[in-house]
């Protein structure tokens, strides 16, 4: 009985974090991008499977990390959120447990939607979201320019953002 498990042809493939997902892994990861809310019933319609084989499709993608999460897409006004903004920061030090600490400290602010570390002028690009110029003038003020190492920050405010939830695959598909 062992011995033929190992050489069953119909065995779900392992993954890589470099790939190793078919046509129909991508189609499913497409379809979840844009609708977390979809039951695995509703996949696997779309995608020609059994709902058995496209939920142990789905469970693999998570066991391995490809899937990482579903999230809700939140109207922010409707918490109160009224402008939007991006800091660009520079640091005076740039060794690795300086940044790193600094990243893990200001993603703590509940005002923080996003860090990046990015290359150019500037060390860190941090979104930010706040109530209104007052309250983002504040949350700059306490939260960023008084940190040790902050050399300099520069703020832009959105004015309006679109969004794209699907990512673009680039790897060879089997």
């Amino acid at each position: 009985m062992i011995g033929m498990n190992r050489n069953r042809t119909n065995d779900l493939r392992k993954f890589s974090p470099h790939g190793g997902l078919d046509r129909t892994d991508i189609e499913i990861l497409r379809l979840l991008q844009n609708n977390a809310r979809l039951s695995v019933k509703e996949v696997a319609a779309e995608v020609g499977l059994a709902p058995s084989t496209t939920h142990e499709r789905i469970r693999k993608m998570r066991e391995n990390d490809i899937l990482r999460g579903a999230h809700v897409d939140v109207d922010p006004k409707s918490l109160g959120i009224g402008l939007e903004a991006l800091f660009m920061i520079e640091l005076s030090k740039h060794n690795r447990g300086t940044v790193d600490k600094f990243l893990d400290e200001i993603v703590c602010v509940p005002e923080v939607r996003f860090a990046y570390l990015v290359t150019g002028r500037y060390d860190l690009v941090v979104h930010v979201v706040v109530t209104d110029m007052q309250h983002l003038k504040k949350l700059a003020l306490d939260q960023f320019t008084n940190k040790p190492g902050v050399i300099r920050i520069e703020t832009s405010i959105i004015f309006d953002a679109r969004q794209r939830h699907e990512l673009p695959v680039f790897i060879p598909t089997k």
